[in-house]
């Protein structure tokens, strides 16, 4: 039994545009491979250097794309 969550950092706080979730999904699914998906997370990487907007939309990006998952597996 897997013991540990791992959180995957797959979507940048340096830029505004919001990466392909189709993408990211791609990498989830290459992760879960190695570990089960219940102990992966996904995360925005650390130090936002955009907006406050741009902030948000990334945070709702990665809502998203987590509800699309977890939600289907």
């Amino acid at each position: 039994m897997f013991q540990k969550n791992v959180v995957l950092g797959l979507v940048t706080s340096k830029f505004p545009t919001l990466e392909d979730a189709e993408i990211i999904k791609r990498r989830l699914k290459e992760a879960s491979e190695d570990i089960p998906l219940e102990n992966l997370s996904l995360s925005p990487q650390c130090c936002f250097a955009s907006t406050e907007e741009e902030q948000w939309n990334k945070i709702k990006h990665v809502i998203k794309i987590s509800q699309d998952v977890w939600r289907n597996n």
